[in-house]
């Protein structure tokens, strides 16, 4: 059985199977649901334009993780929107990122007069990440809600970390009362069990143990790709699919700044074109990946954060599988001189 072959056998048995029940991210799955490939020729605004919402004065690092991770999983263009107080800090942090400086609250949180500087560039973008080292839930959550029928019209693929997830519980001031907030079009969640607690008032303890039910519950009541994190992370999707990513225990992604990067990942694979339930499972995979390609080399305790991008493009290669994907133009959208 020759490359062509073995990559059109994994492929049948993954479309077969991804109609029921749970199903394993592996090397062999991967393989069969191969990532959107830029055309040889292709320029960067065809590898995808990415831009991140995130940072404040006490966490600008957070942005500058993410921010590299989205270039290292192969977006073409980045922009950066943090806030005024460090945003020269993080455009010396990412040379190859546009980064506008954005107003701040006393609380770190970022006034609404930035919806003028945000809102013209949803059109000009495939993906948007919001949330890493941003601290004011409140203000997140407005803004949130402000950007989101330009995110809608313009159908960007949506990203909400660590802060920007309390936009669930945050909703706008016009939402009906008791009535849980759903998003228009699917976008993607990255909770860790103890922010899923805060997200759904359920115990932490209980969604550790069994993180399924609550991870799909979640993904159709919200309108929601939620990869549910942790030694065993599911991947729920709002028509009922679930993944699961079980790795090795590396107990060294339990560090800070790790849940950045995964989001930036997950970020640059949706600008290239990823749909939010592909981009979710390989960003988890490459993400675990990464980390036990640094502890087979440096030890299971002590790698950093800001080491994990770096394993990314080759494993990017490794995991592609013999065609690598075909070429997929992506939604087109203005260039930027």
């Amino acid at each position: 059985m020759d490359a062509n072959q073995r990559t059109a056998q994994v492929q049948s048995r993954v479309q077969d199977g991804m109609s029921a029940g749970l199903h394993d991210i592996d090397a062999a799955f991967l393989a069969g649901w191969p990532l959107p490939q830029p055309n040889a020729g292709g320029d960067k605004e065809l590898r995808g334009h990415v831009l991140i919402l995130g940072g404040s004065r006490e966490m600008p690092g957070a942005v500058i993780l993410a921010a590299t991770a989205a270039m290292r999983a192969g977006a073409g263009k980045l922009t950066i929107a943090t806030g005024a107080s460090v945003a020269q800090l993080v455009a010396m942090a990412i040379p190859e990122a546009r980064v506008i400086g954005l107003e701040e609250h006393e609380t770190d949180g970022f006034k609404l007069d930035a919806l003028s500087a945000l809102d013209p560039l949803t059109d000009r973008v495939n993906a948007m990440l919001v949330g890493p080292g941003m601290r004011d839930p409140a203000s997140t959550a407005r803004l949130v809600h402000a950007l989101l029928p330009g995110i809608y019209e313009a159908e960007v693929n949506l990203v909400l970390d660590a802060c920007g997830m309390d936009a669930l519980l945050h909703p706008p001031h016009d939402w009906p009362e008791g009535r849980p907030l759903r998003f228009e079009r699917p976008v993607i969640l990255t909770p860790h069990c103890g922010e899923m607690a805060h997200l759904t008032g359920r115990e932490k303890d209980t969604l550790v143990d069994a993180p399924d039910g609550p991870a799909q519950e979640a993904a159709q009541a919200w309108n929601a790709v939620v990869a549910l994190k942790g030694r065993r992370t599911v991947i729920a999707a709002p028509d009922g699919m679930l993944w699961q990513h079980q790795g090795a225990g590396n107990v060294g992604l339990a560090a800070s700044g790790s849940g950045d990067v995964l989001a930036g990942i997950i970020a640059g694979l949706a600008a290239r074109g990823a749909p939010p339930a592909q981009a979710a499972c390989w960003g988890v995979a490459l993400h675990a990946r990464a980390g036990d390609r640094l502890a087979a080399r440096m030890g299971t305790l002590g790698y950093l954060a800001r080491e994990l991008p770096g394993e990314i493009p080759a494993l990017l290669e490794q995991l592609a599988g013999p065609d690598g994907g075909e070429a997929t133009t992506i939604r087109p959208v203005p260039g930027e001189q």
